[in-house]
């Protein structure tokens, strides 16, 4: 993830009105084409339970380090990620939510890369400079967002003047910050989504607890 640069008022202003859709059904991912959604969540009501004991093995397992792979097609998954057919349902899942990428953007190939997170690895609020970013977590906490309406845009990145994100004024209060659940699959518009400039979604990595890891998936345009 690339930090914010900071943001001048007239296009802070310029972008408002932005906020983020929030559903049961993968048809909500669709919405990220609306011009005032910044985000797009597919909420799978939890994490399938024999999804999640794939991942939980994996990382047991040790079969898994950091990995970033270009794939030109779903069944790409299997090449790029050896030993990935032994945890059927998480391989399944990846060819699932490549394909539904690929086919909602009408891309070729797409970027994945799956880390494996121990600690944070983006602990400040920030921006993508992407057109648009896939992200789901397996295991371990989510991604953290705040809302469009709740942030000081003027505070991101160097604009924080080397403050942290809760003395800097980014947000009005600890309250504003929203996060994601294990499993939920998210859509984050980015700064190069056109018409999208100084409205890309502010997020960042949680705090993973001492002997917690987290798994997360994330998807790019190549």
């Amino acid at each position: 993830m690339i930090a914010a640069q900071h943001t001048s008022p007239a296009t802070t202003a310029a972008a408002s009105f932005r906020h983020a859709v929030l559903g049961h059904s993968p048809e909500r991912l669709t919405e990220i084409y609306q011009d005032d959604v910044n985000m797009a969540v597919w909420r799978r009501q939890q994490s399938p339970p024999l999804l999640q004991e794939d991942a939980r093995a994996l990382l047991r397992a040790g079969g898994l380090s950091d990995r970033r792979v270009v794939l030109r097609a779903a069944s790409d998954v299997d090449r790029a990620l050896p030993g990935i057919a032994a945890y059927p349902h998480l391989a399944a899942d990846l060819r699932l939510l490549t394909e539904m990428f690929c086919c909602l953007f009408d891309l070729r190939s797409c970027g994945l890369r799956m880390n494996v997170l121990r600690s944070e690895m983006c602990p400040k609020f920030h921006i993508d400079h992407v057109p648009c970013r896939l992200i789901c977590t397996y295991t371990g906490p989510a991604t953290e967002w705040l809302p469009h309406e709740a942030v000081d845009r003027r505070k991101l990145g160097a604009g924080s003047q080397g403050l942290s994100d809760a003395d800097s004024g980014l947000y009005p209060s600890p309250a504003a910050i929203c996060q994601l659940a294990a499993g939920d699959v998210a859509l984050l518009k980015g700064e190069q989504w056109a018409g999208n400039e100084g409205a890309g979604l502010v997020h960042r990595s949680p705090c993973v607890p001492d002997g917690e890891t987290r798994l997360l998936l994330t998807l790019d345009f190549a």
